[in-house]
């Protein structure tokens, strides 16, 4: 098990758009195993984008309970109505907001053997794909928040 340091509000790299991974090797391997290694170490959280582990690569890693979700150049394809979230992060502990997500989205990426596939996120799930790929850009979900909630 390798863990990595998750990086915090204040360190550039969060901010920094993140480059596509051109080839599924054994250090793109290690990268993922070590991020859901991170992941699974962590409290509360859900999922993982590799800026937080000081990697500018499109790679994320999500298990929110029914086993891990490996993505590699994650793409939102279409999005479907709105809802209203509450999200935390691991690279922002402590603070916690309502935005608005879509409800449905469907992802296009590649899987940790270099698979092409699709995933459709609705609820929770959507708003989970959405939050790491954000991170892939250089966006936090504090600069889309409507409103910061004390103590959730």
């Amino acid at each position: 098990m390798a863990l990595r340091r998750i990086r915090i509000l204040g360190d550039d790299i969060l901010r920094k758009k993140s480059k596509p991974i051109e080839k599924i090797d054994d250090r793109v391997l290690t990268l993922l195993k070590d991020m859901a290694d991170t992941l699974h170490n962590s409290e509360n959280g859900a999922a993982i984008a590799a800026p937080q582990v000081g990697i500018l690569r499109r790679a994320v890693v999500i298990d929110m309970g029914q086993g891990t979700i490996y993505l590699v150049n994650p793409e939102v394809i279409e999005a479907e109505g709105s809802q209203e979230v509450i999200e935390g992060c691991l690279s922002i502990p402590g603070k916690w907001g309502k935005l608005i997500r879509p409800a449905k989205v469907y992802v296009k990426a590649f899987n940790e053997k270099g698979e092409a596939f699709i995933i459709t996120g609705e609820g929770d799930l959507a708003k989970c794909l959405c939050h790491e790929i954000d991170h892939l850009e250089g966006i936090l979900f504090i600069d889309k928040v409507t409103e910061f909630i004390e103590g959730e």
